[in-house]
C-alpha cells in the first residue's frame, strides 16, 4: 500500500476525477459518506452534542458535508463553525455550506468573519476537526492557533477528518506543537500520510482509521511514490514454503557476535529469536566467561569463544556462515571497536549491525566507508542520531536513514512504533504491526535474531527486513494480546513467534 505527500495526494485526486468521470464535489462526498459511516457506529447514541470546526477549504467541505450527513441521520444536537475570515471559501466549501444549510435547517450554523464566540466544549462533546487537511504549509497563527488551543485544553473527544488540523503533512521539524489538533481519533482518507506514521507526530493523531473513498487500484497505480505500507497480504508473497525434505544445512547457518561480560542476555535473546525463526544451525561468537550461562540458557547453539574472558576482541572466519549478525551487548571499548571494524570489513555474507556495533561506527564515522554494501542497519532512534547527520525529528531521521542507504548501498530498518525499512533505491517501507508492550529491553536483540535467520535462509535483503520487522510485531502483538501491553517482555516476544509464523502460513 502507497503512503503519499501531500502533492501526490493532489495528483491522485485529480486522477480519479479524470478517470472515473467524477466532479471533486462527488469525491469529496464520499469521503463524507465514508467519515459519516465511521461516526455512527463510533459515537453510539443520537443525544450525543457534535461540534463541527470547518476551515474554508477542501478539509472543511469534508466536515459540513459530514454535518449534513449526521443529521439527516438523527443526530438532533448539531453546531457548525465555518471560518471565512478572508471571503475565500473553495467552490467546494462553498456549495456543502449551502447544502447543509438549505437541507438541515435544524443544524445550527455559523459562518465566522471576525468575532468569534467560543462554544462550550465538555467531556459529552464530540468535536469533528475539519479545519485544515493536507494543503496547510506552515504553522498556524493568530485566531486559529487559538482556537486550536481550545480544542486542545478542553475534555471534548476530538476526530480530525484526514490530518489533525495545524500537523504538516510530511516535515514538522519546524512547526509549533501547541498550535496543532491533539486528536484522540483521526480518519485519514483512502491512503495515510507521511506524518501520521511518524514517532514524534503520532501524539496528535491518536488512534488513526484508514477509510477507503472508492479509488480504483488502476488509478492510484499513476501515482509514483517511495513510501509504502506493508501489509500481510505483502509478506505473505514473499513467503518461502519448507522444502518437506529440507535439513539444518538447507535452512542456513548463521553467526552472532554478540554479549559481553554482563550482558549475555543480549546473545541469549538475539540467539534463541534466531532459532525461533527457522534458521537451521546458529553459532554464537561471545566471549569465555558467557559460555556456562549460553551453554544452559540456549544448548542449541553453538559456542565460539573469544580470547579475552569478557570482551569481543578476535573477529571470526565467516566463510561457513550464510548470514551474520553483530552488536548486540558487545560494548564499545577500544579493543571491542578494533576487533568491530576488522570483522565486518572483511564479511563477504548477509550482515546485521545492531545495537553497540552501531554506537562504534557512531564514534567512528570514518569507518562508514569500510563497511561492504548489502549490509541491514538496525538503529532506534537514539541510535541513528548517532549514525547520521540530522536533527531530532522522526522526519529529518528518516530522510537521513534514506540518504544513508542511497549513499552508501545499505539497508536501513529505522525503529519506531511503525518501524521503517529504508533501502538502497530510496524506498521506505512502514511497518503495520506491533505495540507499545514492545518498548522493553531486549527487544531490538530479537528483531536482530529474526533478521538474521531470515538471511541465512536465502531470503533477499528486503524481503528479510519487512518480513523480520513484521514478524517481530505480530510477536508482539500476540503476547499484548495475552498478557497486556504492560507486561510484555523481549522473552514473550519469541514464545509468541510460532503463532506468528503459524498466522502467516495458515
Amino acid at each position: 500500500m502507497k503512503v503519499f505527500n501531500s502533492s501526490q495526494i493532489h495528483d491522485l485526486d485529480a486522477a480519479a476525477i479524470r478517470d472515473e468521470q467524477i466532479s471533486s464535489l462527488e469525491l469529496m462526498e464520499r469521503a463524507a459518506i465514508a467519515c459519516a459511516e465511521f461516526l455512527l457506529t463510533h459515537i453510539g447514541r443520537f443525544d450525543r452534542r457534535i461540534v463541527v470546526f470547518a476551515g474554508p477549504g477542501g478539509n472543511g467541505g469534508d466536515g459540513l458535508a459530514i454535518a449534513r450527513l449526521l443529521s439527516k441521520a438523527g443526530f438532533s444536537d448539531i453546531s457548525v463553525f465555518l471560518f471565512n475570515t478572508r471571503n475565500q471559501l473553495s467552490d467546494d466549501c462553498r456549495e456543502n455550506s449551502e447544502k447543509l444549510q438549505q437541507e438541515c435547517p435544524q443544524v445550527t450554523f455559523s459562518e465566522i468573519t471576525q468575532q468569534f464566540e467560543t462554544p462550550k466544549l465538555d467531556e459529552d462533546t464530540l468535536v469533528i476537526d475539519a479545519l485544515f487537511g493536507i494543503g496547510l504549509k506552515k504553522p498556524l497563527n493568530g485566531g486559529f492557533a487559538s482556537l486550536v488551543k481550545l480544542i486542545n485544553s478542553s475534555p471534548a473527544e476530538v476526530v480530525s477528518i484526514d490530518i489533525p488540523s495545524g500537523l504538516l503533512c510530511e516535515d514538522n521539524s519546524f512547526n509549533t506543537p501547541s498550535t496543532i489538533v491533539n486528536a484522540d481519533h483521526t480518519l485519514t482518507l483512502h491512503a495515510p500520510k507521511l506524518s501520521l506514521l511518524l514517532d514524534d507526530t503520532l501524539p496528535y493523531v491518536g488512534e488513526m482509521h484508514l477509510l477507503p473513498i472508492g479509488i480504483s487500484p488502476k488509478t492510484e497505480e499513476k501515482i509514483e511514490s517511495a513510501f509504502h505500507l506493508t501489509t500481510a497480504e505483502d509478506i505473505r508473497g514473499m513467503w518461502k514454503k519448507r522444502p518437506v525434505y529440507g535439513h539444518k544445512g538447507t535452512f542456513g547457518h548463521a553467526l552472532l557476535v554478540a554479549g559481553s561480560y554482563g550482558m549475555a542476555g543480549a546473545a541469549i535473546l538475539s540467539t534463541q529469536a534466531c532459532l525461533r525463526s527457522g534458521v537451521g544451525k546458529v553459532t554464537v561468537h561471545t566471549p569465555e566467561l558467557n559460555n556456562n550461562i549460553l551453554q544452559t540458557a540456549v544448548p542449541e547453539a553453538v559456542l565460539s569463544l573469544d580470547k579475552h574472558p569478557k570482551v569481543f576482541t578476535s573477529p571470526v572466519r565467516t566463510d561457513a556462515f550464510d548470514a551474520i549478525a553483530i552488536g548486540p551487548g558487545i560494548g564499545t571499548g577500544k579493543e571491542t571497536a578494533l576487533a568491530f571494524i576488522e570483522q565486518v570489513s572483511h564479511v563477504a555474507v548477509p550482515m546485521v549491525i545492531d545495537a553497540d556495533a552501531i554506537n562504534i561506527l557512531g564514534d567512528h564515522k570514518g569507518w562508514m566507508t569500510q563497511i561492504p554494501q548489502n549490509v541491514v542497519f538496525t538503529p532506534h532512534p537514539g541510535e541513528m542520531q548517532k549514525l547520521g547527520i540530522c536533527r531530532h525529528d522522526s522526519f529529518s531521521m528518516l530522510l537521513e536513514a534514506v540518504n544513508l542507504c542511497r549513499r552508501h548501498q545499505f539497508y536501513i530498518i529505522f525503529k519506531g512504533h511503525h518501524s521503517a525499512v529504508c533501502t538502497p533505491e530510496g524506498k521506505v517501507f512502514f511497518n503495520t504491526t506491533g505495540n507499545s508492550g514492545m518498548g522493553t529491553a531486549g527487544s531490538g536483540d530479537v528483531l536482530t535474531g529474526i533478521v538474521t535467520a531470515l538471511l541465512a535462509q536465502h531470503y533477499s535483503m528486503l524481503d528479510a527486513c519487512r518480513m523480520g520487522v513484521y514478524l517481530h510485531g505480530l510477536a508482539g502483538d500476540i503476547a499484548a494480546e495475552k498478557l497486556g501491553e504492560h507486561s510484555v517482555t523481549a522473552h514473550d516476544i519469541i514464545a509468541a513467534l510460532p503463532q506468528a509464523f503459524r498466522k502467516l502460513t495458515l
